[in-house]
């Protein structure tokens, strides 16, 4: 027994304690989370998305308003005006109740609201040419906030819309594309690729970036508010014709068809309601395409969605004679659109142009026709290198890559 050795024994290690979170999860959950947090802070702020989608909101709504106004402008006194029924001592006393507010209650002289309407009409041009957009988008705001609660019984209801769509675009950069202000920014990095690069302090260039990232921020959010409304307004709208029995038999547009608050042309709404199958199958779409709106964004199958939705608010325009709502939509719809899909329409109608004999490229002009300004942080350029035109091609050429691939 002398002999035996004794078995040692391993020390015993004592283990850090995990709660049972920590316990439960999987190795890379946290890694995954992270990962996802990542990506959403740079979607939010890497680069704005969506500019030439906000374009064309900026563009439709400006000239949608602006139509408007010109089209009601023989009526502007029995709308908005001193001589509305809807007096101005009554619209004060509205304002109280719901806390609204008008700058055309702020004098009941016609010669106040005349100088009103025109700054409203030349407010909504600049605001669709793109001026000065974000000093316009504001006063835009205002304009379409005054007129809609000074008269909020005379309107058919479209302009609620485009009340909201007004006030969201002051939070986006929608004057980054198709518009004065990116010309003159064009026009602007022209001139100085051809000046020497000045440095600027350390602490300048801190401020510049931190105002950029807060612009994008904005901007993105921006956008993602002005889609979440669309979505929000066409599956409520959905859902509620489901629960309706006259939507459930097919029979509901038959009924909308008939009255005669939506007869803009009675003899065209008696031809089409002669045809039942149709209706019934257009009513059924109509509910099928609204319910189904928000879940089909992330595919393929939103583009003949958004065609079919096309359609049908044209119909609503021509049969139910509601073409500001309908051109409030259409333009909505517009923001689902990815800028590959604008940046390509130039091409496709120079193509057609060309192919018809219609247009021929200037000397010169192909190479300069086809750069994009960058979208993130446009006018920075390495402090090592002389912004050259030949860099400032390059790197305009590699943001229109950027910009053909976002969604």
């Amino acid at each position: 027994m002398g002999n035996e050795q004794i078995p040692q024994i391993a020390p015993v290690v004592p283990t850090p304690h995990r709660s049972r979170r920590q316990q439960a999860a999987p190795p890379g959950a946290v890694q995954w989370l992270v990962d996802r947090i990542s990506a959403v802070r740079e979607l939010l702020t890497g680069r704005p998305v969506s500019l030439y989608a906000a374009s064309v909101l900026r563009i439709g709504y400006g000239l949608l308003y602006l139509v408007f106004l010109l089209r009601e402008f023989r009526h502007r006194d029995e709308i908005w005006g001193p001589g509305s029924p809807w007096t101005p001592s009554l619209a004060r006393q509205l304002f109280d109740q719901t806390g609204w507010n008008s700058i055309l209650t702020l004098s009941d002289s016609r010669a106040y609201f005349e100088l009103c309407y025109v700054m409203a009409l030349v407010t909504s041009a600049l605001f669709m040419l793109g001026w000065r957009t974000r000093v316009m988008s504001i006063l835009f705001a205002v304009v379409v906030i005054s007129f809609h609660a000074r008269a909020i019984f005379m309107t058919d209801g479209g302009d609620n819309l485009l009340l909201l769509m007004a006030i969201y675009l002051v939070l986006t950069a929608c004057g980054r594309r198709w518009s004065l202000d990116a010309r003159r920014d064009r026009l602007k990095t022209a001139r100085a690729s051809n000046a020497p690069q000045q440095v600027g302090s350390y602490s300048a260039q801190q401020l510049r970036d931190a105002r950029i990232t807060l612009t994008t921020v904005v901007h993105n959010c921006g956008m993602f508010v002005i889609a979440a409304q669309v979505c929000f307004l066409y599956g409520t709208a959905g859902l509620y014709k489901v629960q309706g029995a006259s939507w459930g038999s097919g029979t509901a547009l038959h009924y909308v068809l008939n009255l005669e608050l939506f007869q803009p042309w009675p003899a065209l709404s008696h031809l089409v309601d002669e045809h039942t199958i149709l209706i019934a199958i257009v009513g059924y779409m109509t509910v099928l395409l609204q319910v189904a709106f928000p879940f089909v964004l992330f595919g393929r199958l939103k583009y003949p969605v958004v065609a079919m939705l096309l359609g049908m608010h044209l119909g609503i325009a021509v049969l139910l004679g509601l073409p500001l709502f309908s051109g409030a939509m259409i333009i909505a719809d517009a923001a689902f659109l990815p800028d590959r899909f604008y940046t390509f329409l130039p091409h496709l109608s120079r193509r057609a142009a060309q192919r018809t004999g219609m247009w021929r490229p200037a000397p010169g002009r192909a190479a300069r026709c086809g750069s994009v300004p960058s979208q993130g942080r446009p006018g920075v350029l390495s402090s090592t290198r002389r912004a050259t035109p030949a860099a400032v091609q390059k790197d305009t050429t590699s943001a229109a890559g950027l910009a053909s691939d976002q969604s």
